[in-house]
């Protein structure tokens, strides 16, 4: 942002801005409710199928021999995929210091944490008896019967340990001077819920220097974390013998896939806010066209990782290999062609053009992704494990009615979660934007002022000092 630009920004804007964000959280909002409830039933019929699985067993899912894989490991690995979202796009913006980023970032993080929360529970669901979790701790014992360190699944339950801790710290550090504003505004139980959870943020120099440096520190950790845990994820298959799945290319190719789908539901997530809540003015057009064009890179970066995986299995000629290639280009050819067209094909159509990258068109073109995104999966489990080596063990898989209900209700689960997290907490960061605004702290005598004045419960919206007045 120019000088100039800077200088324009009055009182006037920041006391709009505190309006407009804290405004939504202090007075009832219908259609926030509506959706909550609505999507919040479907989040309890995830929960009432997954205990009518426990009661009933395992069985009552569509696995099957030879496909012990189905809907919940497609599920697992499609919502680790879309947490990429928010912690890996919005450091990586951060650390660049992208100025458009500032009114993205909160939101991006918000769809990291809840993917990483529904997307660890599909192992467990998958698991059948629950009860046995701790099968899944890497603690040691002495007899070595479990865990069993070479799993793959034991690295999943380390990775997302560790990524989801990390995106909650991420996300909660940058909340707490926006918690400072809705308290200092706030009267009543709401009042009282913001004291607590600002814990004590009064804005001094002091605490803005360890929240930078905090932010600065996770930004730049969170990074290799997201990457290694899809790397994680795609191991759970390359480790294998499965034909179809040992591949020296799944590492890149699942990351690059999971910041694919991230992308796509962030842009997503990003147009149902701005025409839901009125939020044009910070999420800008700008914003979407900047996202818009990774997402075209993106598409090709995906679109040269699926042609070199299709293109080497079939110039290879391996008699294994070549059985899950025919089941992919006849029993699942619909499936493979339909993932190609909103993969590739509708990207390269619309977000070439400065048009396309507009709210509509990245929607759009968001819904399809997340489409075939979860279609790869599917195709990556289903046809390898349904053409095994020996052809005596061949058999079909077809998801149950539990397996069905399962994955829409993670589905409301994670619209749940939004929504609710919406109602609690400015989905824009407002210290972020006043920072891009260039709006620097008070001198030292204001501040103990104003310090004084938080301590009997007065304003304490202070802005983060910029260089020259830190």
């Amino acid at each position: 942002m120019s000088h100039k630009a800077v200088q324009l920004a009055e009182p006037a804007d920041v006391r709009r801005l505190d309006e407009q964000m804290v405004e939504r959280l202090l007075k009832p909002r219908p259609l926030l409710l509506v959706g909550s409830l609505v999507s919040g039933l479907f989040a309890l019929l995830f929960f009432l199928t997954w205990g009518y699985q426990i009661r009933e067993g395992i069985g009552v899912a569509g696995i099957n021999r030879p496909v012990f894989w189905g809907f919940y490991i497609i599920n697992f690995v499609f919502w680790i995929g879309i947490s990429h979202a928010g912690t890996l796009i919005s450091a990586i913006l951060r650390v660049t210091n992208a100025e458009w980023r500032r009114p993205v970032t909160r939101c991006a993080e918000a769809v990291t944490v809840f993917a990483l929360m529904i997307g660890g529970l599909f192992p467990l669901i998958h698991l059948g008896r629950v009860w046995l979790f701790y099968y899944l701790m890497p603690y040691p014992n002495y007899r070595y019967l479990w865990p069993n360190f070479r799993s793959p699944l034991v690295w999943d339950a380390v990775a997302i340990t560790t990524y989801l801790t990390g995106s909650i710290l991420y996300l909660a550090l940058p909340l707490i001077p926006d918690l400072a504003i809705v308290r200092d505004r706030a009267t009543g139980w709401k009042k009282r819920f913001y004291s607590i959870v600002s814990l004590g943020w009064r804005g001094t120099p002091g605490q803005w220097r360890s929240l930078e440096a905090g932010i600065g520190v996770l930004a730049v950790a969170i990074i290799p974390v997201a990457v290694s845990v899809h790397t994680i994820v795609s191991w759970d298959f390359a480790m294998t013998q499965v034909p179809g799945w040992k591949s020296t290319i799944f590492g890149p190719y699942f990351v690059v896939g999971a910041i694919y789908s991230g992308i796509a539901v962030l842009m997503v997530a990003m147009a149902l806010l701005r025409w839901g809540l009125g939020l044009k003015a910070y999420l800008t057009d700008k914003a979407f066209n900047n996202l818009g064009l990774l997402f075209l890179a993106m598409t090709l970066l995906w679109g040269y990782f699926t042609f070199a995986e299709h293109l080497t299995t079939w110039y290879g000629g391996g008699a294994d290999e070549d059985a899950v290639h025919h089941t992919l280009t006849g029993p699942y050819g619909h499936l493979l062609w339909l993932m190609v067209f909103v993969n590739v094909a509708i990207p390269l159509a619309i977000l070439p053009f400065p048009k396309g990258r507009g709210p509509l068109g990245t929607s759009i073109v968001g819904v399809g992704v997340l489409l075939g995104m979860w279609l790869e999966r599917y195709l990556i489990v289903v046809p390898s494990l349904s053409t095994p080596r020996l052809a005596y063990t061949e058999g079909l898989y077809g998801p149950s009615t539990v397996e069905l209900l399962i994955m829409l209700g993670s589905a409301g689960m994670f619209v749940f979660l939004y929504f609710t997290f919406t109602q609690l907490i400015p989905i824009i960061s407002i210290w972020e934007i006043r920072e891009g605004w260039g709006r620097n702290l008070p001198p030292q005598a204001d501040v103990e002022a104003l310090d004084a004045t938080s301590d009997s419960g007065g304003p304490t919206s202070l802005t983060p000092a910029t260089e020259e007045g830190s």
